[in-house]
């Protein structure tokens, strides 16, 4: 906590990686997240609330229960946690990051991701201390990996055509319209319909117009 409420972006996420746990409180009853979103420290709290440790992911690279294969091909899980622990959540960096790696480039890889990305996310809601940042954010990666295999099986410029349809912007006002799209749909199918952050985003975007 007393990193954190240091500001050191550095050292909270080297800490993170050590094994240091975020759901812990203080005398006072807060985590680290929350004591450092008191004193102003929101970098801080962006690393923690983006931090997913690895070893959560290598989890499904194993068989579990009567599963024959690992849902995630070991390979893949390296090329994955880099996209979930990024703190830049823009649509085209996220695409830029799966086309920059040729494992992940491919329909079927992609598929096994992004179904663990669901899984995931369920995982976050239903758990005792539910996430629900970490849930949305790893159901926001999974609905652009599903936009990046639609693009992959129709369009002949393949991912670089989906980069240009989210940056292309409205000829009256230069407004990207295609990204918006993307997000607000994104948000729409959030299957969690009672938690508080999607009724907070649908509240805020709601009312606003394209």
């Amino acid at each position: 906590i007393f990193h954190a409420n240091s500001g050191n972006k550095e050292i909270t996420w080297m800490m993170l990686e050590a094994g240091a746990e975020t759901d812990v409180v203080n005398s006072v009853g807060r985590t680290a997240a929350q004591m450092a979103a008191f004193v102003g420290q929101h970098d801080c709290v962006t690393v923690i609330n983006n931090f997913f440790p690895r070893e959560r992911l290598d989890y499904y690279t194993k068989p579990q229960g009567l599963d024959k294969e690992p849902k995630l091909p070991v390979k893949l899980a390296g090329p994955l946690h880099k996209i979930i622990t990024t703190t830049n959540m823009h649509p085209v960096k996220i695409v830029l990051l799966v086309k920059e790696n040729p494992l992940l480039a491919e329909v079927e890889a992609l598929q096994k991701c992004y179904r663990v990305l669901d899984l995931i996310c369920e995982k976050c809601m239903k758990q005792k201390d539910m996430n629900e940042v970490l849930a949305m954010k790893m159901h926001y990666i999974s609905c652009i990996f599903q936009k990046c295999i639609t693009f992959l099986k129709e369009r002949e410029d393949k991912l670089d055509g989906f980069i240009k349809s989210l940056l292309k912007g409205r000829d009256k006002d230069g407004f990207p319209v295609y990204q918006e799209k993307l997000i607000r749909e994104s948000i729409r199918k959030f299957p969690y319909c009672e938690a508080t952050l999607l009724q907070q985003l649908v509240r805020s975007i709601a009312p606003v117009e394209i």
